[in-house]
């Protein structure tokens, strides 16, 4: 799939020196510590029976070469330059459209490590039989080499990694997503240390398909998905569930945090990290274009998906975002709900699984202009086999593109953090905000989290589960040792964020919105950001402080709408605390004994 003079065949060198002669070939003398990779590489090659081996370099021209090579064989679709110039489409297996959570294991030596809130296998077992999958699986296939680094490539808080997989594809989706390279490999001679990623498609096979991860041995091994989250293993499997382990170890925090910068009329700008599941409005909020009812502020975005928050020796939170792209779910994207996200998908962007009109452009639902021809499996489009484009199709695409890209989104040291926001999609419960009372409670707030669950993710849509920190798929160990890691990384903090918790999604009786959400919802993050300077007032109540007054002048929201949107119902807070305390005692010992006194304290208040 590469250029010709870029592969040395596996034939044509002996074993032992084929990775080292290959990397030469392409890249020039390796850093030092660069044969460890090689020597990881030739195992892997020995294992998988390649046709050929590339090297990544992470120039612009590579990936051009390969998009180009991937449109000829029908691998991908070119979409209308005219519309949309550097733009393609992928089609993914119907099988192989989400995060497979059920397939996805923690394989760490005591099985308690990995907690309840992860499926785990032994180590031993988990590689024998991922040994059997990988072996010959690359046969007549290219592998690929990605190293790449997670953060800026000069940064001290970044990690590094290599990826191997036989998917073009993949390869394209990590030259956006990371920075690749030459560069990272350099990197990775500095650090010492990578983490070591082994990808193969497999048949695609639902049967024959696993996601393991090895925190203890920094590695990572997915077989039989060619999907987003279960393939680019820089993504959800590093910068999280290995990350979160790493982050423990050495003492910061991975998290699925957006970052956003809010620069409000004073000329002050704030950073914020918010933790959403998928679907929550997560991209609307990073993209977030300030409503002309609210003139004067401006927002930047940092990142979109996933944050690495760092105690400094000020006493503040610091935070980088370890992508450079963003990998955005499509549906419901316009000029009207994401303007940002809408202009920068109009070029040099990879999609997955949309629809496509007569004159082939992409379509998905809420686009609100042209009509789809085909569906995103190909077939001419019905509505009676269900949506054109698949509600978790996708959009991958330079984080530079993006017309709010922060300036100080490359900073090595990152941003400060004012303040972190969790929530979830909730009905009825969650008011639409409330801060709570310290960093402890905090911790609280962000363990209690839950969502209905959407079509990022294999099983039921619109179900409520318990999501804590957002993190319930992506947390790397035993929940309670993460939240005893929380409070440990709080009492460094001489000036910790303060913590609030959000619900755009809250109903009336009738099943209406309350709030209108988008834009409008700055308005909330102002009273937060407000709070944090002194300068707005709250209200005590028994799940924290709630707004004494909200900004909603201009807004259609009558003053019972913000009444019942800001209500904490007893007898539903009284079930959901007991909900709570159920969920938290599976955690058993690990569970740190602070939070049952939280959770205490909100339900004496609650009476």
């Amino acid at each position: 799939m590469a250029p010709a003079a870029h592969f040395i065949r596996a034939q044509d060198r002996p074993a032992i020196y084929l990775a080292m002669a290959t990397a030469a070939h392409t890249m020039g003398p390796l850093p030092q510590l660069s044969r460890e990779v090689s020597e990881w590489v030739n195992s892997v090659r020995e294992l998988t029976q390649p046709r050929d081996i590339y090297w990544c370099e992470g120039t612009e021209a590579e990936a051009r070469e390969l998009t180009a090579q991937l449109v000829r064989s029908g691998e991908l679709t070119a979409l209308n330059p005219q519309y949309y110039p550097g733009c393609q489409l992928a089609r993914s297996a119907p099988n192989d459209v989400a995060r497979v959570e059920h397939l996805t294991y923690i394989c760490t030596r005591a099985q308690q490590d990995a907690g309840p809130n992860n499926h785990w296998m032994e180590p031993q077992a988990a590689h024998a039989k991922m040994r059997e999958l990988f072996r010959g699986c690359m046969r007549e296939r290219t592998l690929y080499v990605v190293p790449y680094c997670m953060g800026p490539i000069d940064s001290p808080l970044s990690r590094c990694g290599v990826e191997i997989t036989d998917s073009p594809y993949v390869v394209l989706n990590m030259l956006i997503m990371t920075r690749a390279g030459r560069a990272a490999l350099e990197r990775i001679a500095h650090d010492r240390t990578f983490v070591r990623g082994l990808h193969s498609i497999g048949e695609l096979d639902a049967e024959r398909r696993f996601i393991m991860h090895f925190p203890e041995e920094l590695a990572i091994e997915s077989f039989g998905s060619g999907y987003g989250g279960n393939a680019l293993l820089g993504k959800k499997c590093h910068a999280l569930r290995i990350a979160s382990w790493q982050a423990r170890t050495e003492g910061w925090l991975a998290e699925h945090m957006l970052i956003v910068g809010l620069q409000n009329p004073r000329g002050e700008t704030h950073y914020i990290a918010c933790a959403f599941p998928s679907a929550c409005g997560k991209t609307n909020l990073a993209m977030l274009i300030p409503p002309e009812s609210l003139p004067g502020w401006r927002v930047f975005t940092v990142g979109d998906d996933i944050a690495w928050l760092h105690p400094g020796k000020d006493g503040r939170l610091w935070a980088i975002n370890p992508e450079a792209g963003y990998f955005g779910v499509v549906p419901g994207t316009n000029p009207q709900t994401n303007r940002n996200a809408y202009e920068m998908i109009r070029r040099d962007t990879l999609f997955t699984n949309v629809a496509l009109t007569a004159d082939n452009q992409p379509w998905w639902e809420g686009l609100q202009t042209g009509t789809p021809v085909l569906d995103w499996q190909g077939r001419p489009y019905d509505p009676a086999r269900g949506p054109a484009a698949h509600p978790n199709s996708r959009f991958t695409v330079s984080a530079k593109r993006n017309p709010g890209y922060s300036p100080h989104a490359e900073d090595a040291r990152g941003v400060p953090i004012t303040a972190l926001v969790f929530g979830g999609r909730r009905r009825e419960v969650a008011p639409l905000v409330y801060e709570a009372r310290d960093w402890q409670h905090g911790v609280l707030v962000g363990a209690s989290v839950a969502s209905e669950t959407t079509a990022a993710m294999v099983g039921q849509v619109g179900v409520t589960r318990r999501d804590p920190m957002a993190m319930q798929p992506f947390c790397g160990y035993n929940f309670g040792d993460y939240w005893r890691h929380w409070l440990n990384v709080g009492a460094k903090l001489s000036h910790a964020p303060r913590i609030y918790h959000v619900n755009w999604f809250r109903r009336d009786a009738q099943g209406k919105f309350l709030w209108p959400g988008f834009g409008e919802n700055l308005r909330v993050l102002a009273w937060m950001l407000d709070r944090c300077a002194g300068r707005a007032e709250a209200v005590d109540s028994p799940i924290g402080r709630l707004p004494k007054t909200l900004n909603t002048a201009g807004l259609n929201v009558s003053a019972e709408a913000l009444a019942a949107l800001l209500h904490v119902d007893g007898p539903l807070w009284r079930k959901e605390t007991s909900e709570v305390r159920a969920y938290l005692a599976q955690y058993g010992e690990r569970l740190p004994p602070e939070l049952l006194q939280e959770l205490s304290r909100t339900e004496a208040g609650l009476g």
